[in-house]
C-alpha cells in the first residue's frame, strides 16, 4: 500500500531521539573535562577523564549516534568553545601534542559502536571489554602516536613509550564504560538501532 511505512526499511535521516542522544552524549564528554587534566612525562599530553566519553559514546548508543556525539563535541571545540579539559578550545589542541588523540576519538567510537552492535543483544561482558579496550585504546594511541611523531621532537620509540603512563586510568576507563554499557543494553534493547 502506498503511504504505509514499512518497518523493516532502514532508517533515514536524523529522528529527535537520535538528536537528543548525540547531543545528550556530547554534553557529557564536556561535563568530564571538567575536572580538568594532568599532565605526565614529557610529551605535553594531559590524562583526563573524556575519553570515558568516548567510549561511552561508542558502547552506548552505536557507530551512527555515538560517532556524531563526538563530532559535534568536537566541532564546538573548534568554535571556539573551551570544553576540552583544562578548557581549552579544539584549535588550541589540535596545535599541540594531543591532536592526534583527539582525531583518533572519531574512529575510535565509529569502532566501538559498530562492535557493540554486532554483540547485541547479549552483550558479553568479554567482548565488550575487548571492543572498548581496541577502541579506546589501541585506535586512539595509534592515532596520538601519530600525532606526538607530527607535533613534537620525539623520536618512534618516545612516541609510542610516553603512552604507558595513560594505560592505567584508560583502561579503568575501558571496565566502567563496560559496566555502563552493559547495564544500559540489559535496561533498554533498542538503544542501538539499525
Amino acid at each position: 500500500m502506498e503511504g504505509v511505512e514499512n518497518s523493516r526499511e532502514p532508517r533515514v535521516g536524523v529522528s529527535a531521539r537520535d538528536m537528543a542522544q548525540i547531543a545528550v552524549f556530547a554534553a557529557l564528554i564536556a561535563a568530564l573535562g571538567l575536572p580538568g587534566a594532568i599532565t605526565v612525562g614529557f610529551s605535553g599530553v594531559p590524562i583526563t577523564v573524556q575519553t570515558l566519553g568516548v567510549i561511552l559514546a561508542g558502547a552506548v548508543l552505536g557507530a551512527r549516534n555515538g560517532t556524531a556525539a563526538v563530532v559535534v563535541f568536537l566541532a564546538l571545540t573548534m568554535l571556539g568553545l573551551p570544553l576540552l579539559s583544562g578548557g581549552r578550545t579544539g584549535l588550541t589542541a589540535l596545535a599541540g601534542p594531543s591532536a592526534g588523540y583527539l582525531i583518533g576519538w572519531i574512529p575510535a567510537a565509529l569502532f566501538i559502536g559498530l562492535g557493540t552492535a554486532r554483540i547485541l543483544p547479549k552483550y558479553p561482558v568479554a567482548l565488550g571489554l575487548l571492543i572498548n579496550a581496541v577502541g579506546g585504546l589501541v585506535i586512539i594511541y595509534l592515532f596520538g602516536i601519530a600525532g606526538l611523531l607530527l607535533r613534537t621532537d620525539l623520536g618512534v620509540r618516545a612516541a609510542i613509550t610516553t603512552n604507558f603512563a595513560f594505560i592505567p586510568g584508560d583502561l579503568l576507563k575501558v571496565v566502567v564504560a563496560t559496566v555502563v554499557a552493559k547495564g544500559v543494553h540489559r535496561a533498554y534493547p533498542g538503544v542501538i538501532r539499525a
